[in-house]
């Protein structure tokens, strides 16, 4: 049977991949549909889908000087038995931006100095194809990297080499610049005869085929007119499933494990578990309905790994190796520049877990915190994913739990800028809650911090702010999985807290949470009779199918809890 292919949890380069003996799922089919499209190539992903891998590999495919290694890189890959004229027909010139901000000195010589070093490498690599003094020269132009591609280009031209662009993570530099330095100098780059301009403009005119991928749209719309991308696949059902896993391939990654003795579990059961929490990703309008959902493969192999050391799940499903990614996004979509509006919209989000929106492909910076452009900034994140249609608009969703947790995140850090939470008393309050029924402590303690938070709200925005700070303040409980807005019998539960008895088996209740508001001037005939409704909304949701699943084996609560303004003036358990 041979040794068993190590997981591939922090590999991002293909040679590395298959020369340590890893695990690889084969995306390799995607590179005729990719010859097809076009020779100018942009796609937009978020962070964690396999860019970086999926970029190595296709280096290894099509740089001429790695042809005497094509058995050994793509043995027993799909494209090993289907190759294409275009196998090792170009010299590629393969740039990792995220590496371009590193190092000290201004932004335009860390740039250079960077792209320098790269293609003094491509020299090296590919000195055999060219005149004897062709290191000399390229070295000679340094840390000028503009004057050493434009002398490859003319040398690569005369010598009848197509050139293959190859940029992995092409606007973090930028993004970085705007993030870190402002709208002023990020704009200088980008525009009129900024350096990030013109290198664009010389790509365009030197390569025959070139293919960029990154996490925002914003750079490629201030470079438009000096770097025209004929073909944007970002939104291409093609290239839905290209990145990323499906479920039918991390079902064969368990199979194998499982087949090597290395898995004792029930595959479909681990699965189940992975989806809420790692799935439900598409990229494409087309495909809604069509293609499988796609999972971030980063955390399925980080689940994986628990599995196979410790035989049993990761005690925290969410990598903590991935925190570094909600500051990256933080930062990304500038929060602490963030307006009202837009704040009320990530609030609206995390309370509803979806928004309705236009999905623009492409905006400036200066426009970033328009409605449309807002939103379409988080779904290109993976802070939302398409669901559905309604009319011309898409329906955004919340993609899975992973995802609900850093809304969740941000609610609390914003809702701490008044007050520090205490988190072990509430955490405690959680306990008693799961393990012994004692649900008032708990929902006392958040009553109170909300009615604290009242300077920061208006009446407008009550009933929504109300859901959204109690569903912030039940995400750090260990012991259940908080679902707000989950469709149940004749109509939607304010919060359903459903169990997570994989974990915490001692788990012995579960609850459901209906909320009212009303304003100053409601009357208390409106209260009492806004009570009675509850009551009778939350019975009808005790007898949905999916309650009855997700609470067996623990005690079901029903609690109602009326707020008028900021302040709870009734809290009570209701009888099934």
């Amino acid at each position: 049977m041979g040794e068993v292919k190590m997981l591939p949890y922090g590999i991002a380069d293909f040679e590395d991949l298959r020369n340590k003996n890893r695990y690889c799922v084969d995306k390799t089919m995607y590179l005729p549909r990719l010859e097809m499209v076009g020779d100018f190539l942009f796609l937009i992903r978020p962070r964690r889908f396999g860019k970086s891998v999926f970029l190595s590999m296709l280096r290894d495919y099509y740089d001429m000087s790695r042809q005497d290694r094509f058995d050994e890189l793509f043995k027993g890959l799909w494209i090993a038995e289907h190759p294409t004229e275009l196998k090792g027909k170009f010299q590629v010139i393969y740039f990792d931006f995220s590496q371009a901000s590193a190092g000290i000195g201004g932004l335009e010589e860390r740039f250079h100095i960077y792209c320098s070093q790269k293609l003094i490498a491509f020299a090296r690599q590919n000195a055999a194809y060219y005149d004897n003094d062709f290191i000399e020269k390229v070295g000679a132009l340094y840390p000028n990297s503009s004057a050493q591609l434009r002398y490859i280009c003319e040398e690569a031209k005369r010598k009848g080499i197509d050139l293959y662009l190859i940029i992995d993570e092409y606007d973090n530099f930028t993004n970085n610049v705007l993030n870190e330095q402002g709208q002023e100098v990020y704009h200088a780059l980008t525009h009129a005869t900024g350096f990030y301009r013109d290198v664009f403009k010389l790509y365009k005119a030197n390569f025959s085929r070139i293919l960029m991928m990154g996490v925002s749209p914003v750079t490629l719309d201030d470079l438009t007119s000096g770097f025209n991308i004929s073909t944007n696949i970002s939104t291409d059902p093609r290239f839905n499933m290209m990145l990323g896993f499906s479920e039918e391939e991390v079902r064969q990654m368990l199979q194998y494990y499982k087949d090597n003795g290395l898995l004792k579990n029930d595959l479909e059961a681990m699965i189940a578990e992975m989806k809420p929490w790692y799935d439900n990703y598409c990229f494409a309008k087309r495909s809604l309905g069509r293609d499988p959902k796609v999972f971030n493969c980063d955390m399925v192999v980080y689940y994986l790994r628990s599995y196979i050391d410790f035989g049993e799940a990761p005690e925290q499903m969410i990598d903590p190796n991935t925190r570094t990614d909600y500051t990256k996004m933080k930062k990304l979509i500038m929060l602490d520049g963030m307006g009202e509006e837009q704040r009320g919209m990530i609030q609206e989000i995390a309370t509803k877990g979806k928004i309705e929106a236009t999905l623009n492909l492409s905006f400036p910076a200066e426009r970033i915190y328009d409605k449309q452009n807002f939103v379409s900034l988080l779904y290109y994140y993976g802070m939302l994913t398409m669901t559905g249609t309604y009319g011309d608009l898409l329906e955004l969703s919340i993609p899975n739990n992973n995802v609900r947790m850093q809304y969740y995140e941000y609610l609390l850090e914003e809702y701490q800028r008044n007050e520090n939470i205490d988190f072990i008393r509430l955490k405690t309050a959680y306990r008693e809650m799961a393990f012994g029924g004692v649900w008032h402590p708990a929902m006392q303690l958040i009553a109170d911090a909300y009615g604290k938070h009242s300077t920061v709200r208006t009446a407008i925005q009550g009933e929504r702010n109300l859901q959204g700070f109690l569903t912030a303040y039940l995400s750090i409980n260990a012991y259940y999985l908080t679902a707000p807005e989950i469709e149940m019998s004749h109509g939607y539960c304010d919060m359903f807290l459903m169990p997570d008895r994989v974990r915490y088996p001692q788990t012995a209740h579960s609850y459901i949470l209906e909320l009212k508001y009303l304003s100053a001037n409601d009357s208390d005939d409106k209260a009492e009779a806004q009570w009675i409704e509850a009551v009778e909304q939350i019975r009808r949701y005790v007898m949905d199918g999916k309650v009855i699943q997700m609470c067996a084996g623990t005690q079901l609560h029903l609690i109602i809890m009326q707020f008028r303004t900021y302040e709870l003036v009734r809290m009570e358990e209701v009888e099934k």
